[in-house]
């Protein structure tokens, strides 16, 4: 009982800082699932449709088959991390399992000091065993052992203190761990039974719309007529964008060809007539200098741009969700319904601004169907923001990354649906933006 008594004094009187140990993977990924889960809350907010029509109905499958993408995405994350605190939970327990085990041995080392002093506890016993000695070397050699074991023994106290709060640390950890667990679990589950939901609402808008397949067929003819309307007057202001690029180029090596041969003439005249003319400013020159120059502008731009795919954020200021996709595809339910994107289509709420990409020159703005349309250039790359109430730049302004362009147009007819269209080309060639956006 003595022994017991001196082992919980000395662990309760004290004290050892220990700093406190945090798994940051865990705080990060705390906070970026309740960034998804915000985010999934803000778009779960954009699918508000009438339905009462063909276009709405096709625009209300659009717009959920875009969140039940974003809720499956989210819902694999939701696994992908719970996978990652399973991992972290398994070595939380192979760190606490050998801390215990440490813990038991400094005990077991601790008792028996305690219990070797506890015997030898009175003054006498220590005089005793110091002076019943051979010789004066001897009882030096006895009095340090005594001071040594002294020390000895403090030190098994502090370290048995030690391990004490670190078994304590790590069981903290562990419940926080698989309380984070606990709230992923939840949060998956909701998932589940929200996107069962979401399937279901889709099912049954399919199934009436497949009883209007003549009125479907109508309507999406019509958006891939506006559709072609629109492609052919971007690629027309690109091709000409590149002609004027062309003939600025030729222009520029005329230019300098026609210097080359003035500098080869005047070669033979005096020095004092190429004195003079090397004073006077040339034209020729300067044109060829900034030709040099904004053709290493363009190639740097480029490759900036080009190092930056699956880095951009979407053309949006705000909340949004993809609802259509890039290239041909059939809307999954429907018979013999196929679209043919371009770019990709992205829904947001009604008063949001698009956005730049990244840092270009804007190079064209044009009106089709009364909406407004605008082409950035990035080197050789061009990206177009389409389905604009209103702009805010003008053609020949340089923009930068996230700079507002203008304001998406919001459908009031279809209760205020409000689409961006958006394209990424590379000179004339078209290409799927969604790779370039980061996730």
């Amino acid at each position: 009982m003595m022994i017991r008594y001196l082992f919980i004094l000395l662990l309760g009187f004290a004290v050892l800082p220990l700093t406190a140990q945090t798994n940051k993977e865990i705080r990060e990924l705390e906070g970026r699932n309740a960034n998804l889960r915000k985010e999934i809350a803000e778009a779960d907010e954009l699918l508000q449709s009438t339905r009462k029509t063909v276009a709405g109905q096709l625009n209300a499958i659009n717009t959920l088959n875009g969140q039940i993408a974003q809720r499956k995405s989210y819902i694999q994350a939701l696994q992908k991390d719970i996978a990652t605190v399973d991992r972290e939970m398994s070595e939380l327990r192979k760190t606490l399992n050998q801390l215990q085990s440490e813990l038991k041995d400094r005990q077991k080392l601790y008792e028996a000091s305690a219990l070797y002093l506890y015997r030898n506890r009175s003054i006498q016993d220590k005089l005793m065993f110091i002076f019943s000695a051979k010789n004066l070397n001897q009882s030096y050699r006895r009095m340090r052992y005594m001071r040594e074991y002294s020390t000895y023994q403090r030190r098994q106290g502090e370290e048995v203190m030690k391990k004490q709060e670190q078994v304590r640390t790590k069981q903290a950890e562990l419940a926080a761990v698989l309380a984070t667990k606990q709230e992923l679990l939840k949060s998956q589950e909701e998932e589940k039974k929200t996107l069962d939901g979401q399937e279901k609402e889709r099912r049954a808008l399919l199934a009436t719309m497949q009883k209007r397949q003549k009125s479907l067929q109508a309507e999406v003819n019509k958006k891939k007529r506006e559709q072609e309307r629109l492609n052919a007057r971007i690629d027309k202001l690109i091709a000409e964008e590149i002609e004027r690029e062309r003939k600025r180029a030729a222009e520029e090596a005329r230019k300098l060809a026609e210097a080359n041969k003035k500098k080869a003439a005047a070669g033979t005249k005096t020095t004092a007539s190429t004195s003079t003319a090397a004073s006077k400013p040339s034209t020729s020159g300067t044109a060829s200098t900034a030709s040099a120059t904004t053709a290493a502008a363009n190639t740097r731009l480029s490759t900036n741009f080009a190092q930056n795919r699956g880095k951009l954020q979407r053309p949006v200021l705000g909340t949004s969700v993809v609802v259509g996709h890039y290239g041909q595809y059939a809307v999954e339910g429907l018979r013999n319904v196929r679209l043919d994107n371009k770019g990709v289509d992205i829904q947001t709420k009604p008063g949001t601004q698009a956005c730049a990409i990244f840092d270009g020159k804007v190079t064209g703005v044009f009106q089709l169907n009364g909406m407004f349309n605008v082409l950035v250039r990035h080197g050789s790359y061009v990206s177009v923001y389409c389905n604009l109430a209103s702009v805010s730049v003008k053609n020949g302004d340089d923009v930068k990354t996230r700079q507002p362009l203008g304001v998406v147009y919001t459908n009031k007819a279809d209760n205020n649906r409000t689409v961006l269209h958006f394209q990424l080309r590379k000179e004339k060639e078209k290409i799927n933006p969604e790779p370039w956006f980061s996730k």
